[in-house]
């Protein structure tokens, strides 16, 4: 387990519809349940300027890190050495790419671009800093992890083109890196929470909302699209332990909801 962890054992079952097939793994072979079965690590990225003024700030190409933000990056490999990743993606935004530059560096991985796990767009939220603004996008994302997917952010997504997106890209990685290890993808904290907390078996839509995901927090994750994820642990402090957070920033995506 990483440092600055919660594990996870046991939590709600979900009144859901299955993901897609997942009547056909039960009734894979033992070998074949065991091959696509993967680990999944769902990284935040580094810090950034807009975390710091408490901006909704979801645009393409978004911005850079902050210094402490490259710092929590170069952190990563560390974190990670005992983790077996095999291949490393992050999302369309710049600030991920650059999370994941120096893990790319040590693990001699390239470091591919995904479309689909950017973060959540704001709508005619963009770039507000006020708490109402951020009560509304919490709100709106969170009523999609508890399955209200017809709610719709101002002028932008609903839960269907989200978990659309997101669904897509995992299952992408899913076939590409099966019984290869450990995955790691560098995305969004929003993006992270309301995925985690409506695809893993183990939590619901309150712990998501109830655990602060720090930048650079890693929610990690076994299973495979078909039979579904379970939650391992979910990061509550950067993967370099406390010295490396911002308790000033004022960070919407990250924070608890209540």
């Amino acid at each position: 387990m990483l440092p600055g962890t919660a594990s996870v054992s046991g939590g709600p079952a979900k009144n859901r519809p299955a993901p897609p097939k997942a009547a056909r793994a039960a009734h894979l072979p033992d070998h074949d349940k065991e091959r696509e079965t993967m680990r999944l690590l769902l990284i935040r990225h580094g810090e950034t300027p807009g975390n710091v003024l408490g901006q909704l700030d979801t645009a393409h190409p978004g911005p850079g890190l902050t210094e402490l933000g490259e710092r929590q990056a170069e952190a990563l490999p560390r974190a990670l050495v005992n983790e077996p990743v095999s291949a490393l993606y992050a999302s369309t935004l710049l600030r991920t790419q650059i999370t994941a530059k120096p893990l790319s560096r040590e693990l001699g991985l390239d470091v591919e671009i995904l479309d689909g796990i950017h973060e959540i767009e704001a709508g005619a939220l963009e770039k507000l800093t006020d708490h109402e603004s951020h009560r509304r996008y919490m709100s709106t994302v969170f009523a999609w992890s508890d399955g209200d997917f017809d709610r719709r952010m101002p002028a932008g997504p609903d839960g269907h083109e989200f978990f659309g997106r997101y669904d897509a890209a995992i299952a992408k990685v899913a076939a590409e890196a099966a019984g290869a290890g450990a995955v790691a993808l560098v995305s969004h904290g929003a993006a992270i929470r309301v995925w985690a907390a409506r695809r893993a078996d183990n939590i619901d839509m309150e712990f998501a909302a109830r655990h602060v995901l720090a930048n650079t927090g890693i929610v990690a994750l076994e299973g495979d699209p078909e039979a579904g994820w379970q939650l391992i642990h979910w990061d509550a402090s950067p993967v370099g332990g406390l010295a490396l957070a911002d308790p000033a920033a004022e960070d919407p995506m990250g924070k608890t909801t209540g």
